[in-house]
């Protein structure tokens, strides 16, 4: 493992405290300021899973928010977006939605809580799944499986698409519309992901409406929110009953379950270093495969002349002061191991 990324792991951004950007939401991620028909989205370096955060990952908020950023311009001509800006690698300016009280999942394979499930012989969406089917099975045509979007510390809990609209959570013309952006977000992820070796395999989206039209809004494609195979070795390891190779929050799942027997209740478990570590690495990995580039911590350290403009810029859209600056080097990174830290992980 990547001794540099070990070094790291004191310097994580666990929390953010900006009194003047707004009123804050505290999320299982994000922190988001509200100002009017403005939003300020800090993506902090927290993991959760199973709905409980339970650590923090070294640059896994600048990385999650410079990706989500890369998805939402390759999608721009399938559904408008809220992205105002991203002035800093951890931070974007959004225009406020009302958002649907409804998180979009949509999956192309039989794997993951869905298989657990069918596994159970549980159908929580009303899907009626052919029986006798592998793990890891690829549908025919992808499925939604909506869920609601409870607050931080407790469960979503999963829908029928006509538990949607039969609670008045949505009308049908809205989940009609809503649905079908879903898919086609989906079906244009899972297209360039192909082109790069991987298997977009499900993802979550949230959509809402600003000005009467629907937005695609929070994260998108991101290791957080979505699974991602390698593409290379789908086929022969589903062949042989194996686990695929993933480059996603999965990893920490399953080890959860096997290794802690946690999968969401009862006392939350410690995550050792080792498993911080190398799930962190696994997220580079996706950015590289993703993008087809390696990861930069933008931004970083202390001596940044050419980032006077852009931080110039940080100040006018997200309010973010020069205690705010002093701040995020306190509780941020070990600047001066950037350099380093680049260079080995490049290497």
């Amino acid at each position: 493992m990547n001794d540099a990324l070990f070094r790291q792991l004191p310097f994580t951004l666990r929390s953010t405290d900006f009194p003047t950007l707004g009123e804050k939401y505290e999320g299982k991620v994000r922190d988001v300021y509200r100002q009017g028909d403005r939003l300020v989205l800090i993506t902090t370096d927290r993991l959760s899973a199973f709905d409980h955060v339970l650590t923090t990952l070294p640059f896994k908020g600048d990385l999650l928010n410079q990706l989500a950023h890369f998805w939402f311009q390759k999608t721009a001509h399938v559904v408008k977006n809220h992205v105002i800006d991203q002035p800093d690698p951890c931070v974007t300016v959004a225009k406020r939605a009302e958002p649907y009280a409804i998180e979009f999942v949509v999956r192309g394979y039989l794997t993951g809580s869905l298989w657990r499930d069918y596994e159970k012989g549980l159908d929580p969406y009303a899907l009626k799944l052919a029986p006798g089917l592998k793990k890891d099975s690829r549908f025919d045509q992808p499925l939604i499986t909506p869920s609601t979007k409870a607050p931080k510390g407790q469960h979503d809990e999963p829908l029928s698409v006509a538990d949607v609209v039969r609670r008045g959570t949505m009308t049908q013309k809205q989940w009609d519309e809503a649905a079908q952006v879903a898919l086609a977000l989906f079906a244009e992820g899972q297209e360039q992901a192909a082109a790069r070796g991987l298997i977009l395999v499900d993802t979550k989206y949230e959509l809402g409406q600003v000005k009467g039209e629907l937005h695609v809004i929070d994260e998108m494609h991101t290791p957080d929110s979505s699974r991602y195979w390698l593409a290379a070795e789908y086929a022969q390891r589903f062949a042989a009953g194996q686990p695929q190779a993933m480059l996603d929050k999965e990893n920490l799942r399953q080890w959860l379950i096997s290794e802690r027997g946690f999968s969401g209740h009862g006392p939350l478990p410690q995550i050792p270093d080792e498993i911080r570590v190398g799930l962190t690495e696994k997220y580079l990995e996706a950015w590289r495969q993703i993008t087809g580039s390696a990861f930069q911590a933008r931004g970083r350290r202390r001596q940044r002349p050419a980032r006077e403009e852009p931080r110039a810029r940080e100040a006018a859209l997200t309010g973010l002061s020069v205690a705010g600056e002093n701040q995020r080097q306190r509780i941020g990174r070990a600047d001066a191991e950037v350099e380093v830290l680049l260079a080995e992980l490049v290497g």
